[in-house]
């Protein structure tokens, strides 16, 4: 279930499987507003609104196909400044997500298992919550138990904004593979069936010259 680009071809191949009465929305790039904090309500949020059900498509690019680096920085829901730049030299995964959507809450142990196997091989996590506010998105970690940092993305889009025009996270949830450049390697649209996809781009990539 790839899209590969090649030295000797550019040839594209997308395999999609979204199940079925999933509704696929861009994310908003601009004009966030404040969501409801309260964690009860935002997990009892049933709709099929706002997200991709299951594995969709899974894009993989070459090396030699990368565009430039994605550069961003934006606040971890625990008041922090990251940059991605703080992670050159390492294979960074950027997870799209907010606490109300379904899919988002079923892969969250396959995130935390492929961050847990990576931990000490030079990957770095990264989750992107792109509407709830700080004390949310601190309880879906506790809830989830997320060893790795949120930033909020609500109030201005920053991460959403560097990857504008590029392989962007157009659904939630969306999983970016950045290489050790921070150039994107590859994306999944949708939520994942298990760790294994994740994990074969994570190791593939990281296998590379950097």
């Amino acid at each position: 279930m790839t899209t590969r680009k090649t030295s000797t071809t550019r040839r594209a191949t997308t395999i999609s499987r979204v199940l079925a009465g999933a509704a696929v929305v861009a994310l908003a790039l601009t004009g966030c507003t404040s969501q409801n904090d309260d964690l009860a309500a935002d997990f009892g949020d049933g709709t099929t609104e706002n997200y991709i059900s299951g594995s969709g498509t899974v894009t993989e690019i070459a090396p030699e196909d990368r565009g430039d680096p994605v550069e961003f920085t934006s606040e971890t829901d625990t008041g922090e400044t990251l940059s991605r730049s703080d992670y050159d030299g390492d294979v960074v995964v950027l997870n799209f997500w907010y606490a109300g959507c379904p899919p988002c809450r079923a892969e969250a142990p396959d995130l935390e298992q492929v961050h847990d196997d990576y931990a000490d091989e030079g990957v770095q996590f990264i989750g992107v919550n792109v509407r709830d506010q700080a004390a949310t998105s601190q309880a879906f970690a506790r809830t989830f138990d997320v060893g790795y940092p949120s930033v909020v993305d609500t109030n201005d889009g920053a991460v959403q904004l560097a990857l504008a025009g590029t392989i962007a996270p157009n659904s939630v949830p969306t999983t970016i593979v950045l290489d050790q450049q921070g150039r994107i390697a590859a994306r999944i649209l949708g939520g994942l069936d298990g760790p294994s996809i994740l994990d074969t781009l994570v190791s593939d990539t990281l296998a590379e010259q950097s």
